[in-house]
């Protein structure tokens, strides 16, 4: 038999944002329960508990409401858009008899073949979605790469799963590819020529605005030369 991380809960009657600032004044995350056919249930965490049960690996947990055990999992958790801290969590009720999906983290083994030809190794997704029963819900899923070859990837449908696991994700997704290394595109050199061919047209076009100067200011002393004669 499976075993479950223990979750410690309390039940809240009141609810609102000013009761919620004072559970997490106390160390308590407000929270809420739900499941089909029952109705739902104002609930407090403990806030390190918390912590601690979502960096476990697991995805199943134990927790007792009005006298019974049962079994939940974290819908739905609600963070401080700059403290990054816990601001709510919804839990859902499970049935260990009845399969759900899971999204489970993928762990990559071995050194792929194609790494021998320059390959690059990349992986593309880090979870897949598999329907099992709670009480077969892996922590990870390894995925034996040491076949993967030079310029090719690998699908989801190729991954070897735990026994009465299935396939939730699109089979054709992909997780991990090989592929050669990105080319670095180096900066063409700029030819001596044209440099000296710029720093020409430079000069040419100095030395064109100089004589225009010039012959702008040529016809403009002929005019006063012959105001002097009009005026004699």
């Amino acid at each position: 038999m499976a075993s479950y991380y223990k979750l410690p809960i309390e039940i809240r009657t009141g609810s609102g944002a000013s009761l919620a600032r004072e559970l997490r004044r106390n160390g308590k995350i407000p929270a809420n329960y739900y499941y089909s056919g029952e109705a739902n249930q104002n609930l407090a965490i403990d806030k390190k508990a918390f912590n601690h049960a979502i960096h476990s690996g697991q995805q199943v947990f134990e927790v007792d409401i009005n006298n019974e055990t049962i079994y939940i999992m974290i819908k739905d958790i609600q963070y401080h858009s700059v403290t990054e801290e816990v601001m709510h969590v919804d839990l859902m009720r499970i049935r260990r008899t009845e399969k759900m999906t899971f999204s489970i983290p993928l762990v990559l083994e071995g050194d792929a073949v194609g790494i021998e030809e320059g390959g690059i190794v990349a992986q593309v997704a880090t979870t897949i979605d598999v329907e099992c029963y709670p009480n077969d819900v892996p922590e990870s899923i390894t995925v034996d790469i040491s076949g993967l070859e030079f310029n090719s990837a690998m699908a989801a449908e190729e991954i070897v799963l735990p026994v009465d696991t299935v396939l939730v994700s699109a089979e054709n997704t992909t997780i991990v590819t090989c592929n050669p290394p990105k080319a670095e595109v180096e900066p063409e050199p700029v030819e001596d020529e044209e440099i000296e061919l710029a720093e020409g047209e430079e000069a040419t076009d100095e030395e064109t605005t100089d004589e225009d100067s010039k012959s702008d200011e040529k016809p403009k002393k002929d005019a006063d030369q012959d105001e002097s004669s009009e005026e004699s």
